[in-house]
């Protein structure tokens, strides 16, 4: 259950380890600790993940998939992945560089490798500025399903692309490999700030 700590914010942390019904879609041994911390600017996501299997190696890909409602699509763009190589997965996954800050127009699938630590989105979230902070997440995915995608999606509104980017980072492009005992640790912090230092830009 959350708590409020010394500091009157609100914590949590959350287990999982794998059983008869993970075995059934991922025969792995592992435990997951994942703890988050709400302040009142920021939210902190920290994942902890072992291998608990005494001769096994343990091979995974891991995102954070986080969802920003945005005012609108046209009016967002992310800073910090200028000079980036990435996958286009829109593209037969060819490799690709990127020159400058993003602006979606149109549906985009696309893994950033070795990204900075330090991200930056504009007219994010209630049209207030949001910097992602993550720790040993080398991978940044970009999405957005624009107009087709949108329309297929179940659970997606028609016109929803329009208020809505997806920023994940974890890594991807590259699994993470455990070996019997090892364990893998990650952070990623959001902050709502109101304006972007020019050296974020």
């Amino acid at each position: 259950m959350p708590e409020r700590n010394n500091d009157n914010d609100v914590e949590a942390t959350f287990s999982l380890v794998d059983d008869d019904f993970t075995r059934s879609m991922w025969n792995y041994s592992f435990k997951i600790l994942y703890y988050i911390l709400l302040k009142e600017r920021e939210l902190h996501f920290k994942i902890t993940v072992e291998n608990t299997d005494r001769k096994l190696p343990l091979d995974f890909q891991i995102l954070f998939h986080t969802y920003f409602k945005v005012p609108n699509i046209y009016e967002c763009q992310i800073y910090g992945l200028q000079n980036c190589k990435y996958i286009d997965q829109t593209d037969k996954n060819f490799i690709k560089e990127n020159d400058k800050e993003i602006v979606v127009e149109n549906f985009i699938d696309h893994i950033y490798c070795n990204t900075p630590e330090k991200l930056t989105i504009t007219n994010a979230v209630g049209g207030r500025n949001m910097r992602i902070l993550k720790y040993n997440f080398p991978d940044t995915v970009i999405w957005n399903p624009w107009i087709e995608k949108s329309k297929k999606l179940r659970d997606f509104g028609d016109d929803e692309y329009l208020r809505m980017l997806c920023v994940e980072v974890g890594q991807v492009s590259n699994p993470v490999k455990l070996v019997p005992g090892a364990k893998f640790e990650a952070k990623q912090i959001l902050e709502v700030f109101p304006r972007i230092p020019p050296d974020e830009m």
